[in-house]
């Protein structure tokens, strides 16, 4: 019999990666509150609180690369920090978007297909690890968050920005990295039920 002195601690490993990740979780929401109260567009210059806005989405988006790289340098990936740092990702992503529509920045169905993506993939995650089947993330879902992230970032500074041909220019820019954005969500999923494709064809 196993003494209690010696059997081993179960529960959450709060290592600094998991502490990072739950920060930006907690720190969604604050974020979106001061997103609501300041004022994020200027008229003929620069808008102070876009700029905010700007500086807290890219802060907490930058967390995503501390985060991973503290797990992976440490040694110190665990099952809590893959269960939660995806929902982090998303929750960022999703909520930004969200925001955004409300300036007519980033399209409905942009939104409709990062939510479908996410819901159809971790459906489909669930059922094949109930038998015993783990897909890993691969690199274009990496590609996928960094890009429509970069994206969104690039948008919250431009609404702080006066008009002007550059800012224009910029748009475009930015608006071609969103739409790659949002080919990788498409093709990511797609990858997900190919790689799943012979558990799926299992009676």
């Amino acid at each position: 019999m196993t003494s209690s002195a010696t059997a081993p601690k179960r529960g959450i490993k709060w290592t600094p990666a998991n502490i990072v990740t739950t920060i930006r979780i907690v720190f969604i929401p604050l974020w979106l509150l001061v997103a609501e109260l300041v004022t994020v567009q200027g008229t003929s210059e620069v808008s102070i609180g876009g700029i905010v806005v700007f500086a807290f989405y890219a802060l907490l988006s930058l967390t995503d690369k501390v985060d991973g790289y503290l797990a992976r340098s440490r040694g110190e990936v665990t099952v809590f920090g893959k269960f939660i740092d995806p929902i982090a990702d998303k929750l960022l992503v999703v909520t930004g978007m969200v925001w955004l529509l409300t300036y007519d920045v980033v399209p409905v169905w942009a939104i409709v297909l990062v939510v479908a993506r996410e819901f159809l993939v971790s459906g489909l995650r669930m059922i094949v690890a109930s038998g015993g089947t783990v897909i890993a993330a691969g690199t274009l879902g990496k590609w996928k968050t960094a890009t429509t992230m970069l994206s969104l970032c690039g948008y919250m500074l431009l609404l702080a920005l006066p008009a002007s041909p550059v800012v224009a220019t910029i748009k475009f820019g930015l608006d071609l990295v969103f739409y790659l954005a949002m080919i990788l969500t498409a093709w990511s999923g797609i990858d997900y039920f190919i790689k799943s494709k012979d558990y799926l064809a299992e009676e």
